[in-house]
Formats: structure tokens, sequence, C-alpha cells
């Protein structure tokens, strides 16, 4: 009686060329697939948007206590190029928030042009008396959450350039007197419901909190600012 051998034979391996041949047949009935929706592909996750009427946003805003240990302005990377075209934050907002046109120069020298303070109501065409302001200072937002943050969101935040309420163009020693301080502390003295409207904004976009003070203050200016609505896209 003969036995059979029950040992696999190993498979040929692929030689190189034939690899590469399976490899492209694979890609290009992929590809014939994905044209043709015979494939389905993940959709991308949508950004998440938040919006809710002023008074309401003031609520929903995450309530702690705020924690100014270890703070420094250097763990907030500012200023930067992150998109390589030679214009740092500050001139890339100088040159979307201008009045009258800019000339972008070599290294991104600006000239020309005429920036609107609203805090004040003053318009500059001196761009060193315009500070960009960080709607929510790196301070507060440091007391607000972001000493749990890593450095690269850190840098996001300092150099948010993907919602125009994030950083504004203001004359310089206004930005100054404002400091650090939140609207219980601080009010510009125009337009105090658009900043306040600007503040719960950004707050909301980076999940930041709120402590009892800063909430109060933020529902009582809200009582006066009617049909308000925050619509804000999260950046985290």
């Amino acid at each position: 009686m003969t036995t059979r051998s029950t040992t696999a034979t190993p498979p040929t391996a692929l030689s190189p060329v034939r690899r590469l041949l399976s490899f492209l047949l694979t890609a290009g009935v992929l590809a014939l697939g994905l044209t043709l929706g015979l494939v389905a592909v993940p959709p991308m996750a949508a950004a998440e948007t938040y919006s809710a009427p002023l008074a309401q946003a003031v609520e929903d805003l995450s309530g702690a206590s705020e924690v100014r240990t270890g703070y420094s302005r250097d763990l907030f990377p500012h200023w930067v190029d992150d998109d390589g075209d030679g214009c740092d934050t500050r001139r890339e907002v100088l040159i979307s928030e201008a009045d009258d046109p800019v000339s972008v120069g070599s290294g991104c020298a600006l000239s020309g042009g005429r920036w609107f303070s609203y805090y004040d109501r003053v318009s500059w065409t001196n761009q060193a008396d315009v500070d960009i302001d960080h709607m929510v200072p790196l301070a507060e937002a440091w007391d607000s959450g972001a000493r749990s943050w890593t450095t690269t969101t850190r840098r996001a935040y300092a150099n948010d350039l993907g919602d125009a309420r994030s950083l504004v163009g203001v004359t310089d020693s206004v930005n100054q007197a404002k400091g650090d301080q939140d609207p219980a502390q601080w009010l510009p003295q125009y337009d105090r419901c658009r900043y306040l409207r600007e503040w719960v904004a950004v707050k909301h976009r980076w999940r930041l909190s709120v402590d009892s003070g800063e909430r109060s203050a933020l529902r009582s200016l809200a009582s006066g600012c009617s049909s308000m609505t925050v619509t804000v896209t999260r950046a985290r």
C-alpha cells in the first residue's frame, strides 16, 4: 500500500518582475473600482461645528478654576511661517486685515496698507502702530486648559489663521492695556458685543474653560447683546 505524503509544498516565490506586475494589476483594478464607484471609500470625518445663541454659548463653556503655575510665553511658539511663503503669522494677519492694499516685497517686507482697530475705532497706516492681539491671550489660554496641551497644539493656537476671530490687529497701546485680562477685567471702548462674541467663539474653538468670575461677566454682557449667535469650527 502506498502512503501519500501530507507535507505541503511551499509556494514558489514570485520574481521581482512578477511582483511588480501583480502590484500594478491590483492597483489598476482598485483605480477602476474607485472610478466606477464599485469600491467604497470611508468618508473623511467632518470638522465639528458648534453653533448656539450667544447666551447659550456662554452657558455651554466648561467651568474650571484657572491655574497660572508654570506659564511662560515661550511655551507658545508664535509668529511662525507654517506655510513657508516667507511671511510669518503677524504679517499674514496684517495682509488679510488691511483695508487698503498691501504690497509684499522681498522677505515679506510690507508697504502701503491701512488697518482699522475696532477696539478704539482708530485707523493706522504705519504697521508698527498695530499689534496682533490673541483674542484670548496666551496666558489666559494657559490658565483655561492649554497647560495640558502639547507644544504642537500650543503652537497651532498661537498662530491660528483658521478663524479670523483668533487673531486681530489693534492699536498697540490698547493691546498692551488689555494684557492677559479676561472680559471680567478688561473690555474695549467700543463694539463690546462683537468682542464678547469673538471671545466666546475662540474659547469654544479651542475648548477652553471659564472660571466663575469670567462666566458671570460673560452672562451679564451677553444679556445686552441680543440676537447674536456664535458659530465656530472646533480646532481640537
